[in-house]
C-alpha cells in the first residue's frame, strides 16, 4: 500500500519520479501526486484516480527539475480525493508519507489552537504542519527530529523545504524505505522496483533511521543525529523482470513464470547425487533442529495458506507438531513459546506489519525465528535469526501467484531436511522426494498448457455470483487459496471449505447457480472426495473437478474437468494451484476487472 519515490540528481527529476510512480502501481492506490522545485519554489500536482490522470496535468507543464518527490496513496485517513492526495504542504514544507500517525487527533487539535489551518482529512497533514512549526529556526532534518518526539505511529516519509532546495530528508519507522545510489544521483523509494532501472546499489533504512540526501551524497543517521555506517547491497533483479514482457497483465506473466521461479527456489538447495537438501540454506544447526519441540507458522493472506500446506508436510515428514496462525490474531494472544520453539514467518514482501509484529513477539518470548521471504534486505529478513529466500523475482500483481508456489517449495525443502536430521526419513524416501521436486518445473509447464481449456470453462462460469471450493487434507488450503484468488480479482463471493465439512452447513448453498470447484487428485483421499462430489451432483450443483489424468470417476461426475499430471501428494498441491490461478484470472478478465490492481487491495500491507 502507498508508494514513495524521490530523486535528486542531474536528470529531470519529474520524469524519474513519474516513471517510479508507475512502477509502484502494483502496491495499490487511489490517488497520486508529485512535488518538484521550479524557480526555488515547490510546485505540487496531485489527483484522485490513476497515475495517467496525474500524468495528463504534469505533461502540460513542460518543466524540468533536479529534485522531486512523489506518492501513490491508499486511503487510511480520509476518502480518496484530490485534497487528501499527497504531497501535502505547510507553507514551504512539503511531505509524502506512508503509514499511520496514531495520535494525529490530539496533535491536530494542538496545531489548530496555534493557528495552523487544515485542508485535508489526513493524518499526514498533521506531520507536515508539525515539521513546519519547528523549521522556522532549524535545518529541516533537525525540525524533523524535534517533531517526531511527539509523534506515535508507523511511518515512512520524505520531506522537502523551500528554504533548502537541494535536500530531501527521509525517515523510516515500521514502514519500508530504501535509498538507491547512482552516478551523481540518488533515489528514495518504498520499494526497489521504483528505481531499479537506474540503480541496483541500495541501502535499506532500519527503524528510527534518517537519510539526508544532497546533490553530492547521502548522510544516514539515527533519529538522534548520530552518524551510521550502512552496508550497500547489490540487488540481483534485472529491470526486465519487473516488466510485463508481452503479457496482457503482470498476474498472467507471473503465473507463467512459475516454472522458472520454482527452479530458482530449488537451485543450489538440493544435491540429487547424495539425496540431500542443503541444510545450511536454513541457517539452523543439526543440534537446533533436533531440539525443536514445536513449530509456529505465522503469515497473512496467501502466505497463510502456504503455511497450512506446510503444516501437513512438516508434521508428516518430521513428526514435529505445527500450529499455523494468522499474524493479526497471533499478535493479540498469549502463545505458549519456549526456547525449543521454531517460529516461521512467511511473507512475500517482508514488510507486512502484522507479521513483523508477530516476529518481534516470538523473539521476545525466546523462540528461534526463521523467515521465508522473497525480498532480499526486507525488514522481516533483517529482524529474523534465519532467512530462506525464495528467489522468485519481483511479484508486481497484487494477487500473489509465484510467491505462493515458491513458499510451498521452501516448506517442502525444509520438511525433507528436518525429516532426515530427525531420523524420520530414510535415504530412499528422500531420494524419491527430491527426484519428484526436480521434475516439478516441467510438470508446472504441463499445467500451464491447460490455459485455453481453462479459459473456455471460464466463459461458461464468469457470470456466477458465488463459488464453492472443496478440498481434503493438504488440498484444503489449496481450496482456500483458489477461493481467495477468485474473490480478490473478480469480486465474486467464493468460499473454500474442507470437503468433509460440506454437509455441516455449506451444502445448503448448493443449487444449479453455484459452481463448485473440487480438488480431486488420485491418492488416499480420492474415494472420500468422490463421495463429496456425489453429494453436490445430487443437488444439481455444477461441478468443476481438477483431478489427475487417471481420475476417470471424478471426470464422469463433473460438468467440467481439468486434468493434471500428478507427482506426489505434497507437490500436487502446487500443480492444482496453477489451474485455480488461471481460472480466477480468466474469469476476472471476462468480467472486465482490473486484474493487477484489484479495488481496495494493496500488495504490501504495511499498516495494521
Amino acid at each position: 500500500m502507498c508508494g514513495i519515490i524521490g530523486y535528486i540528481g542531474n536528470k529531470n527529476a519529474i520524469s524519474v519520479v513519474m516513471d517510479g510512480l508507475k512502477r509502484l502501481e502494483y502496491r495499490g492506490y487511489d490517488s497520486a501526486g508529485i512535488a518538484y522545485f521550479t524557480d526555488n519554489k515547490i510546485e505540487i500536482k496531485r489527483r484522485k484516480g490513476k497515475i495517467h490522470d496525474l500524468e495528463s496535468i504534469v505533461s502540460k507543464c513542460n518543466i524540468s527539475s533536479n529534485l522531486a518527490i512523489g506518492h501513490t496513496r491508499w486511503a487510511t485517513h480520509g476518502r480518496p480525493s484530490d485534497e487528501n492526495a499527497h504531497p501535502h504542504r505547510s507553507d514551504g514544507i512539503v511531505i509524502v508519507h506512508n503509514g499511520i500517525i496514531e495520535n494525529y487527533v490530539q496533535l491536530k487539535h494542538e496545531l489548530q489552537s496555534e493557528g495552523f489551518n487544515f485542508t485535508s482529512e489526513t493524518d499526514t497533514e498533521v506531520l507536515c504542519h508539525l515539521i513546519n512549526k519547528y523549521s522556522k529556526n532549524n535545518p529541516i532534518e533537525e525540525a524533523v527530529r524535534i517533531a517526531l518526539k511527539g509523534v506515535r505511529g508507523a511511518y515512512a516519509f520524505a520531506v522537502i523545504s523551500e528554504k533548502e532546495p537541494d535536500k530531501i530528508v527521509a525517515v523510516r519507522k515500521e514502514s519500508p524505505l530504501v535509498i538507491g545510489f547512482g552516478d551523481g544521483e540518488y533515489f528514495l523509494a518504498s520499494d526497489v522496483p521504483a528505481f531499479l532501472s537506474h540503480s541496483k546499489e541500495v541501502i535499506f533504512l532500519e527503524n528510527n533511521e534518517m537519510a539526508v540526501m544532497h546533490r553530492d551524497g547521502v548522510i544516514i543517521t539515527d533519529i538522534e543525529g548520530n552518524l551510521l555506517n550502512k552496508n550497500v547491497i547489490t540487488i540481483s533483479w534485472s529491470p526486465s523482470m519487473a516488466e510485463k514482457g508481452g503479457y496482457r497483465h503482470f498476474m498472467l506473466k507471473e503465473i507463467y513464470e512459475q516454472p522458472r521461479a520454482i527452479a530458482d527456489t530449488i537451485r543450489g538447495r538440493v544435491m540429487p547425487e547424495s539425496s540431500e537438501v542443503v541444510i545450511e540454506e536454513f541457517g539452523l544447526s543439526e543440534k537446533d533442529i533436533t531440539s525443536i519441540d514445536r513449530i509456529f507458522i505465522v503469515a497473512c493472506g496467501t502466505s497463510y495458506h502456504a503455511g497450512i500446506v506446510g503444516k501437513y508436510m512438516i508434521e508428516e515428514l518430521t513428526r514435529i507438531p505445527v500450529e499455523v496462525d494468522i499474524a493479526s490474531e497471533f499478535r493479540y494472544r498469549n502463545p505458549i513459546i519456549t526456547q525449543s520453539t521454531l517460529f516461521i514467518a512467511i511473507t512475500q514482501s517482508g514488510e507486512t506489519a502484522d507479521t513483523l509484529a508477530a516476529i518481534r513477539q516470538a523473539r521476545s518470548l525466546g523462540a528461534k525465528v526463521m523467515t521465508i521471504c522473497n525480498v532480499i534486505g526486507s525488514t522481516a529478513s533483517r529482524e529474523s535469526d534465519f532467512v530462506f529466500y525464495t528467489h522468485s523475482g519481483p511479484e508486481i500483481g497484487v494477487a500473489s501467484t509465484k510467491a505462493f508456489t515458491t513458499q510451498i517449495i521452501a516448506l517442502y525443502l525444509l520438511s525433507i531436511a528436518f525429516g532426515k536430521i530427525r531420523g524420520c526419513l530414510d535415504d530412499r524416501t528422500i531420494s524419491m522426494l527430491i527426484e519428484d521436486l526436480l521434475h516439478l518445473p516441467a510438470s508446472v509447464e504441463n499445467s500451464l498448457e491447460l490455459d485455453n481449456e481453462i479459459n473456455n470453462i471460464a466463459k461458461e462460469l464468469f457470470k456466477a455470483k458465488d463459488f464453492l471450493y472443496l478440498g481434503r487434507g493438504i488440498n484444503y488450503p489449496i481450496a482456500l487459496e483458489g477461493a481467495l484468488k477468485l474473490k480478490e480479482i473478480s469480486y465474486i463471493h467464493a468460499e473454500g471449505y474442507p470437503a468433509g465439512e460440506m454437509k455441516h452447513g455449506p451444502i445448503a448453498l448448493i443449487d444449479e447457480e453455484v459452481p463448485v470447484v473440487v480438488l480431486a487428485p488420485s491418492g488416499r483421499l480420492y474415494e472420500k472426495i468422490l463421495s463429496n462430489m456425489e453429494e453436490v451432483k445430487s443437488r444439481g450443483g455444477t461441478l468443476i473437478a481438477i483431478t489427475s489424468s487417471d481420475g476417470e470417476s471424478a471426470k464422469r461426475l463433473s460438468t467440467y474437468s481439468i486434468s493434471i499430471h500428478g507427482i506426489n501428494d505434497y507437490l500436487n498441491a502446487v500443480l492444482l494451484t496453477i489451474p485455480l490461478q488461471l481460472l480466477a484470472y480468466h474469469i476476472a478478465v471476462l468480467r472486465g476487472c482490473d486484474v493487477d490492481q484489484p479495488r481496495n487491495l494493496a500488495k504490501s500491507v504495511t499498516v495494521e
